[in-house]
């Protein structure tokens, strides 16, 4: 979420909303999104989002464009899938157009789609940010940390697994299933995470960044027991502890400090100089997890929500 503050609005400003893009359009919100990311350092909408931009309409996905004459100014996207929490949104306006009420505009159409029940992401916990949330009644929900370490001086001890455990590299096509259900099972806590389907997945193994020798399977015989999926970021140089899943049976024994341990071997075997990951600040246990493996908290996300 970034945003601006309240000031003259202007009479040409108009607003749509829409459950799936035009080529045109999708084109319009990545301009947007990437001055925006110039601007600010980092994405405002997450990769679920952007990946959202593509494909058609996604059930409970909607869009917002937010344009000045011909030119999108602002861009905002509910998601209400979660059949328990309330519909997430994110949203951003173009760094040229801030200072005009936009943000706010945006703001106050999330909240009334949501019938005023809303969560919204603020990557980086920008100040604007901030206020904009206390403009909209917002609250401080939840903070996601980014971690990172270096990997130029990796010296983890090897990984010892499980007795009865084996790793070898993901199988499109053939691991799908199985892997979707095991990260139903260790994500059930995870409204993102957890919910992902065979679409989300597909959109993934659709991305360049896409590697399976990067996506490590723990079976023992024939079950899947764990995952560690890696992601290298080829521009930034940086590798990514994409998502580590231990199924709930299997929790407990090890095999996450193992899988993670693996994962960064073949990050740091690709060249990448520093590892990066993300995970929730009350996660207490994988938060001392991840510093005994060397990382360190490098910047907050924020979640703000309407009060329940």
């Amino acid at each position: 979420m970034t945003s601006d503050d309240p000031a003259r609005l202007p009479s040409s400003r108009s607003l749509e909303t829409t459950s799936a893009l035009t080529p045109d359009q999708t084109d319009a919100v990545l301009d947007l999104l990437a001055e925006a990311a110039r601007a600010d350092g980092q994405q405002a909408v997450s990769e679920q989002g952007r990946l959202q931009l593509r494909g058609g309409a996604r059930a409970g996905v909607s869009h917002l464009l937010l344009t000045v004459g011909d030119e999108l100014v602002g861009y905002g996207q509910l998601e209400d899938t979660d059949p328990v929490e309330a519909p997430a949104a994110e949203l951003v306006v173009h760094p040229g157009h801030r200072g005009h009420g936009h943000g706010r505009a945006l703001g106050s159409a999330l909240l009334a789609a949501s019938g005023k029940r809303l969560r919204v992401w603020a990557h980086g916990g920008h100040p604007a940010a901030r206020h904009l949330a206390q403009v909209l009644g917002l609250t401080l929900f939840r903070e996601l940390r980014q971690m990172r370490r270096s990997l130029t001086d990796l010296d983890l001890p090897a990984p010892v697994l499980p007795e009865g455990v084996t790793v070898r590299a993901f199988v499109p096509g053939t691991d799908d299933a199985a892997w979707l259900a095991v990260n139903s099972a260790a994500f059930a806590h995870h409204p993102e995470q957890g919910s992902l389907t065979q679409v989300d997945l597909d959109a993934r193994k659709a991305e360049p960044w896409f590697d399976p020798g990067g996506f490590f399977l723990a079976f023992r015989g024939e079950h899947l027991v764990g995952f560690h999926w890696t992601k290298v970021h080829a521009e930034e140089q940086l590798g990514e502890v994409y998502v580590v899943g231990v199924a709930p049976g299997a929790q407990g024994g090890g095999l996450g400090k193992s899988l993670t341990t693996i994962g960064l071997r073949h990050l740091a075997a690709q060249g990448m100089p520093t590892a990066m990951l993300y995970v929730d600040a009350d996660n207490k246990a994988a938060v001392s997890v991840y510093e005994r493996l060397g990382f360190v908290t490098y910047e907050t996300d924020l979640m703000y929500r309407t009060e329940t």
